[in-house]
């Protein structure tokens, strides 16, 4: 047999090979990385998100969050800072669950940028294992565990986490189902506004602000100067009660959306609060600024003290929480959304 023959034998075996692997991988995947102390999400061949867990940050996130198309919808800084995004709050990162006031520890506000002085105040996330990834044709499963740590090192709470994604030509979907077991003592959330389950996103989703504030510069970095600058800034709120803009916060709704254009891409990004969770319907702390956020144990502050809802867990006692997210493609109405969180909650009743 001539070279020739032999090369173009071998290359239509490779080429059989790989098109049957291809055949065989799940239109879902959903692929551990200890090493890189992630878990990549990939929808199609096209990345959708990851769930990580690097040291740098004090909890793990989902990041960052992609359309159908790939547009990138949530704030690079500080993890992946890129030009024109606000550098405020380092500890809002990805799609997140956490709360301000666990048995007086701050989970939410944790970063490598507090003061050695209020170390002794915060409360850290650390994962602990990946029970179950697992990739399918119209689903990809992701279950994790987490533990709730003092600053001593000891553990608070048990976090039991599954995620699901989901995902067509024209929209991503991801529940978020956590259950939080208390261990060795009561376990009080403290009603406060800084809670639970959010998402920072990109400058194009953000409310047009006329405030000066500090961006990054055209190399990513921080800028030594304050100006106003809504180029490209397009978002809106809206709620299921019809709630629309700033008015948003503090208000409550069975779901929430955020439309607005981002790399000249029009996105909606809505939270669907499930009826079983509590504190439904939840609170939104949704601010202009890109903090999007479901917090039903925010009570006390949104109400401006006239109700108060501390969420309590005797020792071994657990709680629900279930959300989620859509990403679509376009503009949704009201109406779509509203179908959506039909269908949403009926499951898991």
């Amino acid at each position: 047999m001539r070279l020739s023959t032999r090369l173009s034998t071998t290359l239509t075996v490779i080429l059989l090979l790989v098109t049957a692997g291809a055949a065989q991988s799940p239109r879902i995947q959903v692929v551990p990385n200890d090493a890189g102390r992630r878990v990549d999400v990939i929808i199609d061949g096209k990345p959708f998100t990851s769930y990580i867990y690097p040291t740098v940050l004090k909890k793990p996130t989902l990041f960052p969050l992609r359309t159908a198309t790939g547009t990138i919808i949530t704030r690079g800084y500080p993890l992946e800072p890129r030009p024109g995004e606000r550098v405020d709050h380092p500890h809002h990162v990805g799609l997140w669950f956490n709360h301000g006031d666990v048995n007086g520890l701050d989970f939410w506000n944790n970063s490598d940028e507090i003061p050695a002085a209020q170390a002794s105040k915060m409360g850290t996330i650390q994962h602990t294992r990946v029970v179950s990834a697992k990739g399918g044709a119209d689903r990809g499963e992701l279950s994790v565990e987490a533990e709730w740590l003092k600053p001593d090192g000891k553990a608070l709470l048990r976090e039991q986490t599954s995620y699901v994604f989901r995902g067509d030509a024209t929209s991503r979907t991801i529940d978020r189902v956590t259950t939080l077991t208390a261990l060795g003592e009561k376990v009080v959330f403290k009603d406060i506004k800084e809670g639970v389950f959010g998402m920072r996103v990109a400058r194009g989703l953000e409310q047009p602000d006329k405030t000066a504030q500090i961006f990054t510069d055209a190399s990513g970095k921080r800028s030594a100067t304050k100006v106003v600058d809504n180029t490209g800034v397009s978002g809106e709120y809206l709620t299921s009660e019809g709630v629309k803009g700033d008015a948003v916060w503090g208000t409550r709704g069975r779901w929430a959306l955020l439309a607005g254009t981002v790399d000249s891409q029009p996105v909606t990004v809505a939270i669907l609060d499930h009826p079983s969770n509590p504190g439904f319907p939840t609170y939104w702390h949704a601010r202009g600024y890109g903090l999007f956020a479901a917090n039903p144990l925010g009570e006390h502050d949104f109400t401006k003290g006239k109700t108060d809802f501390n969420l309590t867990l005797e020792p071994g006692k657990s709680t629900t929480f279930r959300y989620r997210v859509l990403i679509l493609n376009g503009t949704a109405t009201a109406e779509t959304v509203e179908q959506k969180y039909a269908a949403f909650a009926k499951e898991g009743s």
